[in-house]
């Protein structure tokens, strides 16, 4: 922890006017997030793809899981998740990029409650395909803390979705505020 008590910064060395750290530093935890949206579909992958070679290695009830029709939905179900997980980050991305960070804003606190979400949701699935064994592999249980933690870092979830939510109803004000004055005027 730092404490500065009566120091004064010269204008020339200041980032932004006076009073602008807390925007600049906000502004900057945009590229974090992403950051840790993309961290989360790499970690789910791996964990994805270590189950599902354990999968048809282990052996229950005379087949190997992945014969199984509950470890064939996880299957599936995994698949979807990293891939709409995946292709969200990349939207967002992309959004950053071409629109920037302010535009994208939704997009990244979607990513940012979406992906960690779905690796833990994932890396649980792949602990559940090893058994036993799973609670023990030091790859998925720190995967799964990873993950967990990660739900938290720059904000947690509740804030993320109050925030996503709070620029849906707005968008909709200003969507119904222009639609209703339009359909008003139109019908003059």
């Amino acid at each position: 922890q730092i404490v500065l008590e009566d120091c004064d910064v010269p204008a020339g060395n200041r980032l932004g006017g006076e009073g602008q750290g807390y925007r600049i530093a906000l502004a900057n935890l945009e590229t974090g997030r992403i950051g840790i949206a993309a961290q989360s579909v790499g970690m789910a992958r791996s964990a994805f793809e270590a189950a599902l070679a354990y999968a048809r290695e282990r052996v229950a009830f005379g087949k190997p899981i992945a014969e199984q029709t509950v470890t064939l939905e996880r299957i599936a179900e995994s698949r979807i998740a990293i891939e709409q997980s995946r292709l969200l980050v990349l939207k967002a991305a992309y959004m950053m990029d071409t629109v920037g960070n302010k535009v994208a804003k939704k997009e990244i606190a979607m990513i940012k409650v979406v992906a960690p979400n779905v690796t833990c949701k994932v890396v649980d699935w792949a602990i559940q395909a090893y058994g036993g064994a799973g609670v023990h592999d030091e790859f998925l249980v720190g995967a799964y803390a990873s993950a967990r933690s990660l739900r938290l870092a720059d904000g947690p979830d509740e804030v993320h979705r109050n925030s996503i939510a709070k620029m849906e109803l707005r968008e909709m004000a200003n969507g119904a505020a222009t639609s209703g004055s339009a359909g008003a005027t139109s019908s003059r």
